[in-house]
């Protein structure tokens, strides 16, 4: 499967069920051209998983409402839950490394500390995606 554009009237319902992965980058960055085709192949290679990206020039919107402020940043969601969210280029098997971890959360503890967390304000809605995965 190929990437697509997150915009943000997609964005709610794209990242609601399973595993999505959004790749924030710009046209001008090097570390964004380079990790680019490394994306794209994780996309092709795991077709049971969405692959976004959000170009940061085009759609300053919703690169500022997750605060962005370097790039390339990599945001993974899963069952609409931010479980990842760090700037920089991955290599490869860092991104398999990644995506498996992604795969092997548990989700039933995951879903119960969140919740936890969103009770303690809307101040914190992207600050999960801060985190790296929880497994």
């Amino acid at each position: 499967m190929a990437t697509t554009t997150l915009t943000p009237e997609t964005h709610d319902a794209t990242v609601a069920d399973g595993i999505v992965l959004i790749d924030f980058w710009a046209d001008w960055c090097g570390p964004c051209k380079q990790f680019a085709p490394v994306y794209e192949k994780a996309s092709e290679e795991h077709p049971d998983l969405v692959f976004t990206k959000v170009d940061t020039e085009a759609d300053q919107e919703l690169a500022g409402a997750y605060g962005i402020q370097s790039i390339p940043t990599l945001v993974v969601y899963r069952d609409g839950i931010p479980v990842y969210g760090r700037p920089g280029s991955l290599p490869a098997s860092a991104l398999e490394d990644l995506i498996r971890q992604v795969k092997e959360l548990d989700m039933e503890e995951i879903k119960k500390k969140y919740a936890e967390h969103q009770s303690a304000g809307p101040d914190h809605e992207h600050d999960g995606a801060e985190n790296s995965p929880q497994a």
